[in-house]
């Protein structure tokens, strides 16, 4: 796995969904959550689905780095 530097995740009115962005280094590589996730999601959500994405996508993001946009 590729350590990446940090995450966000924001929600998107144009596209009425989360999106996930994992920062590595000056690459910044935009992702949506595999699965639906409501608007008033729990910050433990956001952070989990997060987490999962950037794992799926080969990256070790640390829990305390994912920045949460509402």
């Amino acid at each position: 796995m590729i350590r990446a530097d940090s995450a966000s995740i924001r929600w998107t009115d144009a596209k009425k969904q989360w999106t996930i962005a994992i920062h590595v280094g000056a690459e910044v590589i935009k992702r949506a959550p595999g699965k639906r996730i409501p608007r008033d999601a729990a910050d433990d959500a956001l952070r989990a689905a997060a987490l999962e994405t950037a794992k799926d996508d080969g990256y070790d993001v640390p829990a305390d780095r994912v920045d949460i946009g509402r």
